[in-house]
């Protein structure tokens, strides 16, 4: 019997589309931080090696450590996020920061007085009853703020939460797969939203296709890709996205409720997500949401050949290039063929 699946293309384009949805909107404020700076072809291609070289040597790193430099990442980008987006209405900073301080009063009761056990989880409790005094004591100064801008206190709750929560809840039943998809999916969206603004046309064709290079290389040449990932999701570590495959297979090995997974890594939902933003830039809002239907598409397709053949892994990001340049092929055609015809009316 022929096995397919429909969440993981449904959740490659979902992503892949609210991150086009919402890069016309973070843009300006990005690229003010940045200072208008964008990756020009060498700083493309070091990316992509230092991508590369960090895959490798990942699971030398000791957990600790791996844990520790995760952490801060995540909440870099929460904080940043955050911060540039804090000056919203007094309403609906008020709202947002007693949002916090009943979450964190619901974690603390979770770590302290629930059924989960550890010292993690007890000291991360103690963590969330801090955190909700944080905001209560943020409630008030937004209060009496009479000032416009950032307001730090708001940005720091994010993060700080996003840290606690993980403590509290990375070793109990809690976390995977609901809490670590959930984060997965924001991240997804962040580092798409905030690494996609580097980019102009022409590097996005040199990323895209280096990278593209590196991912059959470390996948499927000198395979450390999934031992790497493998590593570090089993550290608690959201990254990748974890479904069961739909329609729904039973499997009584499986740790998704009894249901066949599928996993693809945040790495693919950000590649996907910085083509369809670049095309958006190029050729406007329709065209990439094209685009990201046939990279979720082309990813079905593939994903069919893996769930019915021995393959146990294969470059995602070639998957997701074979949908995307089509459109662009295409597009590029058109274009080249209108302005070819303009020509030739201008000169009769």
């Amino acid at each position: 019997m022929l096995t397919v699946d429909a969440a993981m293309p449904f959740a490659l384009f979902f992503v892949t589309v609210v991150a086009l949805l919402l890069g016309k909107r973070v843009e300006g404020k990005l690229k003010a931080t940045f200072e208008e700076r964008e990756f020009r072809t060498r700083d493309t291609v070091l990316l992509v090696v230092l991508i590369g070289v960090a895959v490798s040597i990942v699971v030398f790193v000791p957990q600790v450590a791996l844990i520790g430099l995760f952490l801060f990442s995540y909440a870099s980008l929460l904080f940043t996020f955050s911060y540039l987006f804090s000056g919203l209405r007094r309403k609906r900073v008020l709202l947002l920061i007693s949002v916090f301080s009943v979450t964190g009063l619901a974690v603390e009761e979770e770590g302290v007085f629930g059924p989960f056990r550890g010292d993690f989880v007890f000291y991360g409790g103690l963590a969330a009853f801090g955190l909700a005094f944080f905001a209560l004591a943020a409630f008030l100064v937004e209060l009496r703020r009479a000032g416009s801008g950032g307001r730090w206190y708001f940005a720091v709750l994010p993060p700080a939460m996003f840290v606690v929560v993980f403590f509290v809840f990375s070793s109990t039943s809690l976390w995977f797969p609901v809490l670590f998809d959930a984060f997965g999916f924001v991240f997804a969206v962040l580092i798409t939203l905030y690494l996609s603004s580097l980019f102009t046309w022409k590097t996005t064709f040199v990323f895209a296709g280096f990278l593209t290079v590196m991912d059959f290389v470390l996948v499927l040449v000198i395979p450390v890709m999934a031992p790497a990932a493998t590593h570090i999701a089993g550290l608690g570590l959201p990254v990748l996205i974890v479904l069961p495959i739909v329609p729904p297979i039973f499997a009584s090995t499986s740790a998704l409720w009894g249901l066949q997974p599928i996993a693809l890594g945040l790495g693919d939902f950000f590649f996907a997500g910085t083509l369809a933003t670049q095309t958006c830039k190029k050729f406007g809002r329709r065209t990439a949401i094209i685009s990201a239907a046939t990279m979720s598409l082309a990813f079905g397709v593939f994903e069919i050949l893996l769930l019915n053949t021995d393959f146990s892994a294969f470059p995602g990001t070639l998957m997701i290039i074979l949908g995307w340049l089509p459109v662009v092929a295409w597009k590029m055609f058109v274009e080249r063929k209108n302005k070819n015809i303009v020509n030739v009316e201008n000169k009769v």
